[in-house]
Protein backbone atom coordinates (compact mmCIF):
# COMPACT_ATOMS: atom_id res chain seq x y z
CA UNK A 1 0.00 0.00 0.00
CA UNK A 2 1.36 3.48 -0.86
CA UNK A 3 1.16 5.68 2.14
CA UNK A 4 2.92 9.34 2.30
CA UNK A 5 5.22 10.96 5.14
CA UNK A 6 4.61 14.65 5.52
CA UNK A 7 6.58 16.90 7.67
CA UNK A 8 4.38 17.34 10.14
CA UNK A 9 4.04 13.82 10.88
CA UNK A 10 8.24 13.85 11.88
CA UNK A 11 8.67 13.94 15.58
CA UNK A 12 12.27 14.93 17.23
CA UNK A 13 12.69 13.48 21.07
CA UNK A 14 14.28 15.77 23.13
CA UNK A 15 15.91 15.12 26.25
CA UNK A 16 16.46 18.19 28.75
CA UNK A 17 19.23 17.71 30.95
CA UNK A 18 18.77 18.89 34.75
CA UNK A 19 21.83 20.82 36.03
CA UNK A 20 23.12 19.72 39.29
CA UNK A 21 24.50 22.01 41.70
CA UNK A 22 27.55 21.23 43.94
CA UNK A 23 28.08 23.44 46.91
CA UNK A 24 31.35 23.58 48.72
CA UNK A 25 30.71 25.87 52.28
CA UNK A 26 34.66 26.47 53.27
CA UNK A 27 34.68 28.11 56.39
CA UNK A 28 37.32 29.52 58.99
CA UNK A 29 36.97 27.61 62.37
CA UNK A 30 40.37 28.91 63.55
CA UNK A 31 39.67 30.90 66.86
CA UNK A 32 37.95 33.61 67.19
CA UNK A 33 34.61 35.50 68.67
CA UNK A 34 32.13 34.91 66.26
CA UNK A 35 33.43 31.13 65.77
CA UNK A 36 30.43 29.33 67.40
CA UNK A 37 28.25 31.84 65.37
CA UNK A 38 29.24 31.28 61.74
CA UNK A 39 29.49 27.47 62.12
CA UNK A 40 25.73 27.32 63.82
CA UNK A 41 24.76 29.39 60.70
CA UNK A 42 26.77 27.19 58.04
CA UNK A 43 25.02 24.28 59.58
CA UNK A 44 21.66 25.66 59.25
CA UNK A 45 22.52 27.07 55.45
CA UNK A 46 23.46 23.31 54.75
CA UNK A 47 20.28 21.40 55.65
CA UNK A 48 17.98 24.14 54.27
CA UNK A 49 19.48 23.46 50.79
CA UNK A 50 19.86 19.94 51.36
CA UNK A 51 16.00 20.05 52.11
CA UNK A 52 15.62 21.82 48.62
CA UNK A 53 17.76 18.73 47.30
CA UNK A 54 14.96 16.58 46.72
CA UNK A 55 14.13 18.36 43.83
CA UNK A 56 16.66 18.46 41.93
CA UNK A 57 20.02 16.54 42.45
CA UNK A 58 21.89 18.89 44.50
CA UNK A 59 24.80 18.54 46.61
CA UNK A 60 26.15 19.94 49.66
CA UNK A 61 29.70 19.64 51.24
CA UNK A 62 31.69 21.11 53.79
CA UNK A 63 35.55 22.06 54.54
CA UNK A 64 36.62 23.67 57.65
CA UNK A 65 40.39 25.08 58.03
CA UNK A 66 41.99 25.69 61.27
CA UNK A 67 45.27 24.76 63.09
CA UNK A 68 47.40 23.78 60.14
CA UNK A 69 44.98 21.66 58.22
CA UNK A 70 41.76 21.44 56.54
CA UNK A 71 39.22 18.95 57.27
CA UNK A 72 36.47 17.56 55.08
CA UNK A 73 33.85 17.46 57.33
CA UNK A 74 30.76 16.25 55.03
CA UNK A 75 31.96 15.11 51.68
CA UNK A 76 29.43 16.25 48.90
CA UNK A 77 25.78 14.77 49.66
CA UNK A 78 22.04 15.21 49.28
CA UNK A 79 21.78 13.20 52.12
CA UNK A 80 20.35 15.47 55.02
CA UNK A 81 20.48 11.94 57.34
CA UNK A 82 24.54 11.94 56.68
CA UNK A 83 24.69 15.71 56.64
CA UNK A 84 22.78 16.00 60.73
CA UNK A 85 25.69 13.33 61.61
CA UNK A 86 28.75 14.88 60.03
CA UNK A 87 27.55 18.43 61.47
CA UNK A 88 27.41 17.01 65.11
CA UNK A 89 31.60 17.75 65.96
CA UNK A 90 33.31 20.23 63.93
CA UNK A 91 36.85 21.15 65.22
CA UNK A 92 37.48 24.54 65.92
CA UNK A 93 40.40 26.49 67.48
CA UNK A 94 43.84 27.41 66.22
CA UNK A 95 45.30 29.88 63.68
CA UNK A 96 43.84 30.03 60.25
CA UNK A 97 45.26 27.77 57.35
CA UNK A 98 43.77 29.84 54.34
CA UNK A 99 45.69 28.29 51.66
CA UNK A 100 44.90 24.90 52.95
CA UNK A 101 41.41 25.34 53.02
CA UNK A 102 41.15 26.99 49.26
CA UNK A 103 43.39 23.38 48.26
CA UNK A 104 41.15 21.25 49.60
CA UNK A 105 38.29 22.36 48.12
CA UNK A 106 39.88 22.67 44.55
CA UNK A 107 40.67 19.02 45.15
CA UNK A 108 36.90 17.93 46.24
CA UNK A 109 35.31 20.42 43.62
CA UNK A 110 37.88 18.69 40.37
CA UNK A 111 36.78 15.14 41.85
CA UNK A 112 33.09 15.91 41.76
CA UNK A 113 33.35 17.59 38.19
CA UNK A 114 34.85 14.70 36.92
CA UNK A 115 32.82 12.45 38.53
CA UNK A 116 29.67 14.65 38.04
CA UNK A 117 30.72 15.94 34.57
CA UNK A 118 27.30 18.03 34.86
CA UNK A 119 27.54 19.24 37.83
CA UNK A 120 28.28 23.50 38.57
CA UNK A 121 30.14 23.85 41.17
CA UNK A 122 29.94 26.93 43.50
CA UNK A 123 32.28 27.62 46.16
CA UNK A 124 31.29 29.50 49.50
CA UNK A 125 34.36 30.86 51.48
CA UNK A 126 33.33 32.25 54.96
CA UNK A 127 36.67 34.18 55.81
CA UNK A 128 37.94 37.04 56.94
CA UNK A 129 40.32 36.74 54.40
CA UNK A 130 43.97 36.91 57.20
CA UNK A 131 45.84 33.53 57.02
CA UNK A 132 48.43 32.93 58.82
CA UNK A 133 50.14 28.99 58.22
CA UNK A 134 51.32 27.95 54.86
CA UNK A 135 51.47 24.89 53.36
CA UNK A 136 54.99 25.58 51.89
CA UNK A 137 57.42 27.94 51.51
CA UNK A 138 55.58 30.88 50.33
CA UNK A 139 54.11 33.42 53.24
CA UNK A 140 50.75 32.82 54.35
CA UNK A 141 48.74 35.29 51.83
CA UNK A 142 50.93 34.97 48.87
CA UNK A 143 50.12 31.18 48.84
CA UNK A 144 46.43 31.72 49.25
CA UNK A 145 46.28 34.34 46.32
CA UNK A 146 48.41 31.89 43.99
CA UNK A 147 45.63 29.02 44.86
CA UNK A 148 42.59 31.59 44.93
CA UNK A 149 44.19 32.49 41.46
CA UNK A 150 44.40 28.66 40.21
CA UNK A 151 40.35 28.22 40.95
CA UNK A 152 39.53 30.96 39.35
CA UNK A 153 41.42 29.71 36.07
CA UNK A 154 39.44 26.79 36.39
CA UNK A 155 36.61 28.72 36.03
CA UNK A 156 35.13 27.89 39.61
CA UNK A 157 32.56 30.14 40.41
CA UNK A 158 33.03 31.38 44.30
CA UNK A 159 31.88 33.89 46.88
CA UNK A 160 33.49 35.20 49.43
CA UNK A 161 31.19 35.85 52.90
CA UNK A 162 33.59 38.59 55.05
CA UNK A 163 33.48 37.23 58.36
CA UNK A 164 35.77 40.24 59.60
CA UNK A 165 34.08 43.04 61.67
CA UNK A 166 33.36 46.48 59.95
CA UNK A 167 35.69 48.36 62.36
CA UNK A 168 38.68 46.32 61.94
CA UNK A 169 38.29 45.15 57.93
CA UNK A 170 41.60 46.30 56.61
CA UNK A 171 40.16 44.67 53.39
CA UNK A 172 41.70 41.32 53.23
CA UNK A 173 38.48 39.57 52.33
CA UNK A 174 37.99 42.29 49.44
CA UNK A 175 41.33 41.05 48.52
CA UNK A 176 40.78 37.52 47.89
CA UNK A 177 37.85 37.69 46.50
CA UNK A 178 39.51 39.73 43.63
CA UNK A 179 41.98 36.97 43.21
CA UNK A 180 39.48 34.59 42.99
CA UNK A 181 37.16 36.52 40.35
CA UNK A 182 34.31 36.69 43.29
CA UNK A 183 32.13 38.79 44.14
CA UNK A 184 32.48 39.59 48.15
CA UNK A 185 29.65 39.97 50.31
CA UNK A 186 29.42 41.35 53.93
CA UNK A 187 25.94 39.56 55.59
CA UNK A 188 24.09 42.47 57.61
CA UNK A 189 23.27 39.10 59.81
CA UNK A 190 25.38 36.05 60.07
CA UNK A 191 22.15 33.94 60.79
CA UNK A 192 21.40 30.66 58.97
CA UNK A 193 18.42 31.82 56.69
CA UNK A 194 20.15 34.93 55.39
CA UNK A 195 23.17 32.78 54.33
CA UNK A 196 20.69 29.97 52.87
CA UNK A 197 18.94 33.02 51.06
CA UNK A 198 22.33 34.40 49.58
CA UNK A 199 23.65 31.11 48.80
CA UNK A 200 20.26 30.81 46.56
CA UNK A 201 20.81 33.92 44.91
CA UNK A 202 23.89 32.96 43.64
CA UNK A 203 22.82 29.43 42.74
CA UNK A 204 19.60 31.52 40.76
CA UNK A 205 22.14 33.66 39.04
Amino acid sequence: MAFAIRSQDLQQKVRVKQTANLVVFVVDASWSMAVAERMAATKGAILSLLTDAYQRRDRVGLIVFQKDRATLVLPPTNSIQLAQHALTNIPVGGKTPLAAGLFLAHQVIQQQSMIYPDVEPLMIMLTDGAGNVSMGDLPPQEEAHKLAEKIALDEIRSVVINMEHAAFDQGLAQELAHHLDAPCYTLHELKAETLYQAVRDEMGG
